[in-house]
């Protein structure tokens, strides 16, 4: 039996991919969950209205700000945040019910809850952040969503500079010029930390087994 058929069971980690509007992030997510069967998305709490379209549970578990308070004083809450008065954060317990079970679980999320998500599991954590190739590459990528305005445009831009002065706080650093080798190098930081021997919980089992009949 080779390595590729034998099962050893791990537990499961939390990939953070993190990036400035426009750099590719969500393209890079639809095609990683699409090609992955065993990473599934985050579900954020969040206590802003659904958008049409949304679909509560899927996009985000809606809830008032009563309850999103509570959940922060029962520490139910991985990482949250304050965005434009709307409350969003990440319910704990789902997330730990899946790295148990061996499955992992991806985040979009930005550099302050990649922090916090630190500060609670770092040991369980990988992040990764995704730059453009050039500053102008983000300007175009930006126009041709035409879902923003100059003024908005402007903004993202400025703001994208801050963001990207994070980037020393992550793991792995994509520079997303294509998108096809980008996921391909995802893929490939996503199977070596798959791998990391303290993720393998059932290693020891293997080996005592193994070793039993030598």
């Amino acid at each position: 039996m080779n390595s590729s058929t034998t099962h050893i069971a791990r537990r499961g980690l939390l990939l953070v991919m993190s990036s400035p509007s426009g750099a590719g992030k969500t393209t890079l997510s639809r095609r990683l969950l699409a090609a992955d069967a065993n990473i599934t998305m985050s579900v954020s709490v969040t206590t802003r209205t659904p958008r049409p379209g949304e679909v509560p549970g899927h996009d985000y578990f809606f809830i008032s700000r009563q309850r999103f308070e509570e959940m922060i004083a029962g520490g139910e809450l991985l990482e949250w945040a304050d965005v434009f008065g709307n409350l969003y954060g990440t319910p704990r317990k789902p997330v730990e019910e899946a790295l148990s079970q061996g499955r992992d679980v991806l985040f979009d999320i930005d550099w302050q809850g990649t922090q916090q998500l630190a500060q609670a599991m770092e040991d369980d954590l990988v992040r990764i952040f995704i730059l453009p190739p050039t500053a102008e590459a983000l300007r175009v990528r930006l126009i041709n969503r035409a879902q923003d305005s100059a003024v908005v445009v402007a903004k993202r831009m400025a703001e994208a500079a801050r963001e990207i002065s994070h980037w020393p706080e992550y793991d792995y650093v994509v520079v997303n010029d294509e998108v096809e080798a980008s996921h391909r190098e995802i893929k490939a930081i996503l199977q070596a930390e798959r791998l990391r021997r303290r993720r393998r919980t059932g290693l020891t089992e293997f080996v005592r087994s193994l070793t039993k009949d030598l």
